[in-house]
């Protein structure tokens, strides 16, 4: 282990993801969830004894959101596709775009209120391409068309509201919800411009004292931002690319994060040995449990 920003680091898993993304933590079972989207596989890992499990996909697959019993349902391509973890099992469970073959999904989250806000994006990176859509008792609702490449989906503890970015505009946006079914109740805020920094927002999570913490793309850091949107503290790792943050662990103090090596030239590549691995950092505050969906 190496100390930075007077953190311990571990690279958990030496693993080496083109895209690694949406990295997840079940408590029930003491299990990483996360994907390396552009080689259509799942991964479910321990970190204590860093061995993982691989399931391959024939599509894009870039999210989980945990489901009753040992359910996971998988944002692909084109849609959701329920996984069943002890059968291995998989069954198409609703169809998101499944239509449009120039997409695929991206950073999403289960929200409050049994709900899901699920993103896609162009395949190419196509300005618009993408949406984020609202998604409760197999109801589709698109709440915010003409998304270049959704990022940084996550919630408050209290389900009042929601964060979000489009990484291209390099900004991070809070909105309030309703309670009671997890749809917008107001319109986008600004939370947080990164423009001026030229940073570029990816995943993002929240911890108990309501603080975002934000992996940013190309930077090699995962900020962490107060609920007024004020910068705190950055922790660095030794990768340029990371993507996606999530709090686990059995205290729920370890900050997990997925990296990519997509796009990086070979001397970049020979700089960076652990780029595409997945990194864990030992942390002095809890973060939230991921939220489980209550049926499907």
């Amino acid at each position: 282990m190496t100390s930075r920003n007077k953190r311990e680091l571990d690279t958990v898993f030496d693993t080496r993801h083109e895209l690694g993304e949406g990295i997840i933590w079940d408590e029930e079972t003491e299990q990483l969830i996360w994907f390396d989207i552009n080689n259509h596989q799942l991964f479910l890992g321990s970190p204590e004894s860093h061995t993982y499990q691989q399931v391959q996909f024939d599509e894009p697959v870039a999210a989980g959101f945990l489901a009753p019993q040992s359910q996971l349902l998988v944002a692909s391509a084109s849609g959701l596709i329920c996984y069943d973890r002890q059968t291995g099992s998989t069954a198409p469970y609703l169809a998101i775009e499944a239509d449009k073959p120039a997409t695929r999904s991206n950073d999403s989250r289960t929200g409050p209120a049994n709900s899901i806000w699920f993103g896609t994006m162009g395949r190419k990176l196509e300005a618009g391409a993408g949406c984020v859509y609202h998604v409760r008792n197999r109801q589709i609702t698109p709440l915010f068309p003409a998304t270049s490449i959704p990022n940084a989906t996550c919630f408050s503890q209290d389900g009042r509201l929601a964060y979000l970015a489009d990484t291209p505009t390099r900004a991070i946006y809070k909105i309030a919800l309703d309670e009671e079914t997890g749809l917008p109740a107001g319109e986008k805020e600004l939370f947080v411009d990164l423009a001026p920094e030229g940073l570029n927002p990816d995943g993002a999570v929240l911890d108990s004292a309501g603080r975002v913490w934000n992996a940013q793309w190309g930077a090699g850091r995962i900020a962490c931002y107060d609920e007024t949107g004020r910068f705190v503290e950055a922790v660095h790792l030794p990768a340029s690319q990371i993507t996606c943050p999530c709090f686990g662990g059995p205290d729920l103090k370890t900050l997990y994060a997925t990296s990519a090596y997509e796009g990086l030239s070979a001397s970049e590549m020979a700089d960076q040995p652990e780029a595409g691995a997945v990194f864990a950092i030992e942390m002095d505050i809890a973060g939230l449990p991921e939220r489980r969906l209550g049926t499907l």
